[in-house]
């Protein structure tokens, strides 16, 4: 029998759901309560209590309060209001904690915008949303647009001292927009998801009841900001009154580093996604520990915790669409490896059916595509009516009036108990590393590079069971490619995460009677098909930099020697061992290299380059401090 939320040890939670496909939904009304109004009455409460915390800087729920209403009502005077955009491009911080409550306590919808994400990405959705203002900081500023919208955070935190800190009246409505986000979109270019407040109210209703979170509890903070994951780590806690402590890199890449810092800092409640939360489960904990619930999420759940593991496991799953989660279920222990952990039921106030292609309901057991209903599905796309209209039907299991349920073009089953057991996609959209890829995304501007006529991108499943993300490429015979010019190509255009580890070159595209590409006949990677570096030989490293970058990248890919001409990917790196690589390297010379540059120069030798570069400016800049200090 699945352990179910309700039984979480010393707790009595609310009975799962189980209902037939197709059934209609008993719920409780969707909460009327926005996120401003909830955070607003927990800091009454606790006002000196500890309300977020990055590093030595820390903020009271007293203080965030009063900060974030100062913010709120200047940018109201600055035209912000109900379905008013505001872009914040930033990274994880608690500027950006700040500036995003400042902006549902308007009543305008933040868009996040992660600061590492190339220029163009960042600049197409300013347009696409019709950002009204671009929250940001100074060093951001030269990779947007020049626009009297985009604001240095640092002039607005100035502006607004003179701003009341009362709270903005009136609150704002549940049916208005309290946040965007964008996510790969099948046409090539990023799709924008409105979330309303009713919706985003639902799921901190739903995550403080089946958690039973308390202002004791501490959490974390570990999701780039374009992830949605970060909207469930930051308000169902700081509605409650508990603590949320935003990890810095370093920490929250590392296994072991984000186990002790748990640890040390006795969190409670913790989201990490799925490739590490498989880490974390085999590692060894205190016991007792003051970790009871790691929430998981994002990609397919591969292992069960052991018997042993002193707090619970959580699967989740849940599209942007339908405000982060959909489903969830605890994960017994279990040594039984022969079928994935499932991904739960429905959450509260929302419910779920499996159907056919002709979108019949089908009968428990059997495989079909999952759409979910119910408070937690969004309004829809950004500017993008006719895909709206595809993906948000009218809800035929209910008679509420205006109700949709959402296909997720996810395949699923509904076990014997009940639960759901995720399958794969119906479309051509994959799931790694906990982001959800369009390939067509990266095939359009795979195909934009001079000379290459056609491309396919697929994952494949490597043994240890990690996933590699692939693009075969047909092109010119004559065209010389190299696998650095590929990687800044589509670095000017794509984040990180949706750059291949390997380019593969083939003569023509493998195709099914369907004509379509048929992905079990394109050939695995090796030295023959493989797109390298073209003219480069083995050699012992010729500085300090590039022997020291050897050994960290030897040690993250666990590799016995590395060379400076060989390439992290083509090793068997990827953007979160990636993310790894940057936290070492900013721990070893203590500079700020980006995970773009990475995906740039995936080479030793070419990292040592710009390595080099910042520390020398890093040596100009001193200088000239000290000539400024001395008259010179």
């Amino acid at each position: 029998m699945p352990t179910q939320l309700s039984s979480f040890i010393g707790h009595e939670g609310e009975p799962t759901l189980r209902l037939a496909p197709g059934a209609e939904v008993p719920s409780r009304p969707a909460p009327a309560v926005s996120v401003p109004y909830l955070f607003a009455t927990r800091a009454a409460e606790t006002p000196k209590a500890l309300a977020v915390c990055a590093g030595r800087r820390q903020l009271t729920f007293e203080e965030l309060h009063l900060r974030s209403n100062q913010m709120a009502n200047y940018l109201q005077s600055l035209g912000v209001g109900p379905e008013v955009t505001v872009c914040v491009c930033l990274k994880r911080s608690v500027d950006f904690v700040i500036s995003a409550l400042a902006i549902l306590k308007a009543g305008g919808a933040y868009v996040p915008l992660d600061a590492d994400y190339p220029a163009e990405r960042l600049n197409f959705c300013i347009r696409d949303c019709n950002a009204h203002i671009v929250l940001t900081k100074q060093d951001i500023m030269p990779l947007l647009m020049r626009s009297n919208r985009i604001l240095d955070l640092h002039v607005v935190q100035a502006s607004m001292d003179s701003s009341p800190d009362q709270c903005p009246i009136p609150l704002p409505s549940p049916h208005s927009s309290a946040y965007l986000i964008y996510s790969s979109g099948s046409t090539g270019m990023p799709k924008g998801v409105t979330i309303t407040h009713a919706n985003l109210s639902n799921l901190v209703e739903w995550h403080r009841s089946a958690f039973k979170l308390t202002s004791k509890d501490r959490a974390t903070q570990l999701a780039s900001i374009g992830f949605d994951a970060a909207v469930w780590e930051l308000w169902p806690n700081l509605c409650t009154g508990a603590a949320v402590y935003i990890l810095e890199d370093e920490t929250r890449n590392s296994c072991r580093l984000l186990r002790d810092f748990l640890v040390a800092n006795s969190i409670t409640i913790t989201f990490v996604p799925t490739p590490l939360a498989e880490q974390l489960i085999e590692m060894e904990w205190p016991v007792p520990g003051s970790l009871r619930i790691m929430l998981t999420g994002g990609d397919t759940l591969h292992r069960y915790p052991p018997p042993t593991l002193p707090y619970t496991v959580v699967n989740n799953y849940g599209p942007t669409e339908c405000t982060v989660v959909a489903t969830s279920g605890i994960v017994p222990p279990s040594d039984d490896s022969s079928a994935p952990p499932r991904i739960g039921n429905a959450i509260l106030n929302s419910h779920t059916v499996v159907v056919d292609e002709n979108l019949n309901p089908v009968p428990a057991g059997e495989c079909g595509e999952l759409l979910i209903g119910g408070a937690n599905v969004g309004r829809g796309y950004c500017n993008r009516v006719d895909l709206t209209k595809a993906k948000f039907i009218p809800d035929f299991t209910t008679s509420t009036p205006g109700a949709r349920l959402y296909r997720s073009g996810d395949l699923v089953r509904q076990d014997c108990e009940g639960e759901l057991v995720f399958l794969g996609r119906i479309d051509e959209q994959i799931k790694i590393r906990g982001f959800r890829i369009e390939p067509n995304e990266i095939v359009t501007e795979l195909n934009r590079y001079p000379g290459v006529c056609q491309s396919a991108v697929i994952t494949r499943t490597e043994g240890g069971g990690e996933k590699r993300l692939l693009a075969y490429i047909v092109a010119d015979p004559d065209l010389n490619l190299s696998d650095s010019s590929l990687r800044q190509h589509l670095g000017r255009r794509l984040p990180a995460f949706m750059i291949p580890s390997a380019f593969i070159r083939i003569d023509k595209l493998p195709l099914t009677e369907n004509q379509k590409v048929d992905a079990l006949g394109l050939p695995r990677p090796d030295d023959t098909n493989t797109i390298r570096d073209g003219g480069q030989t083995s050699r012992e490293p010729k500085s300090i930099i590039e022997e020291r970058l050897a050994a960290l990248v030897a040690d993250i890919l666990r590799v016995s020697k590395v060379q400076p001409n060989d390439n992290f990917f083509l090793l068997g790196g990827h953007s979160l061992l990636g993310a790894e690589l940057i936290a070492r390297i900013r721990d070893a010379f203590d500079i700020d290299l980006s995970l773009r540059k990475l995906f740039a120069s995936p080479t030793v030798a070419e990292l040592a380059g710009e390595v080099e570069l910042l520390l020398l400016a890093k040596l100009e800049l001193v200088a000239d401090r000290g000539c400024s200090s001395s008259g010179g």
